[in-house]
C-alpha cells in the first residue's frame, strides 16, 4: 500500500490531518482545473472550496479502482458544471467573421502559454466550457452534451466558434508582434 493510499484510508476514517494532507497535495492542480472553468480567480476559489467539500464528504465512495486524482478531477469538473448550470451566462455573441483554415500562420512563431490561456479565458462562457472539456479534458461531444444539458450539435458548434475566436486572437497577436 503506497503512502497516498494510507492517507486516503485515514481520511475515510475522519482523520483531519489526512484531509489536510490531501488538500496540500492536490489543491494546486485542482485550482488550475477550476480556473479553466471559471470566469475569474474568485469564482475558481469558490469552485475549489465546494469541490473539496464534496470530495471529503464522499471520499468513502472512492473504491481505489482507478486514479484518485482522476476521481477528484471528475468531482471538480462536475462542481464547476453545476455552478454553470445554476447561473448560465447571459451573453449575446456577435456573429464572427469567418477565418479561412488555410490562412498562413507561421508555425515557427511561438506564443507564450500564458497568452494562450488568457485567450481561452476570454472566450464566452459556453464556448470556454466546451473548449476546455473537449480539448483539455478530452471528453467526447456526446459526454459534453450530457454534462452541460445541451445537444451534441450545439457542443460541436460551440467548439467550432471557440476555435474561430481563438484563431482570430492568435492572428491578431501575431500581426501585432511582427
Amino acid at each position: 500500500m503506497c503512502n497516498l493510499d494510507r492517507i486516503i484510508d485515514k481520511c475515510k476514517e475522519g482523520d483531519r490531518q489526512a484531509a489536510e494532507k490531501i488538500y496540500q497535495i492536490f489543491s494546486a492542480k485542482m485550482f488550475a482545473l477550476c480556473l479553466r472553468f471559471s470566469k475569474d480567480r474568485a469564482d475558481a476559489e469558490d469552485t475549489l472550496q465546494d469541490g473539496f467539500i464534496k470530495i471529503f464528504t464522499s471520499i468513502g465512495q472512492y473504491t481505489g479502482k482507478g486514479s484518485f486524482e482522476g476521481w477528484m478531477k471528475r468531482i471538480m469538473i462536475n462542481t464547476a458544471m453545476e455552478k454553470f448550470r445554476k447561473n448560465p451566462p447571459l451573453q449575446i455573441v456577435e456573429e464572427l467573421p469567418e477565418i479561412e483554415d488555410n490562412e498562413d500562420i507561421d508555425e515557427e512563431v511561438s506564443i507564450p502559454e500564458e497568452v494562450l490561456a488568457d485567450f481561452v479565458n476570454q472566450l464566452p462562457e459556453r464556448y470556454k466550457m466546451v473548449f476546455n472539456l473537449y480539448v483539455i479534458e478530452e471528453m467526447s461531444h456526446k459526454d459534453i452534451a450530457a454534462l452541460l444539458g445541451i445537444n451534441e450539435g450545439t457542443s460541436k458548434s460551440n467548439l467550432a466558434r471557440a476555435r474561430e475566436i481563438l484563431k482570430r486572437k492568435v492572428k491578431e497577436y501575431l500581426d501585432h508582434e511582427q
